[in-house]
């Protein structure tokens, strides 16, 4: 697996509230949750590079 890198997020309370939720929803941890809200935002626009496309699979669990 790739290393990852660590930093901060300033959110507003009430969207990392609704991020909770669906991450519960979805069996995910929280941090799980946004890595997949962004891959799944950056694949939609074309600026994710084809080689670090998460599977279906893999994005989803």
């Amino acid at each position: 697996m790739a290393q990852k890198k660590n930093f901060a997020l300033r959110i507003d309370p009430a969207v990392m509230n609704a991020i909770e939720s669906w991450a519960a929803d979805e069996f995910r941890s929280v941090n799980g949750q946004i890595e997949w809200i962004i891959a799944r935002a950056l694949k939609e626009a074309g600026r994710l590079p084809k080689a670090s496309q998460p599977d279906k699979d893999v994005a989803a669990g």
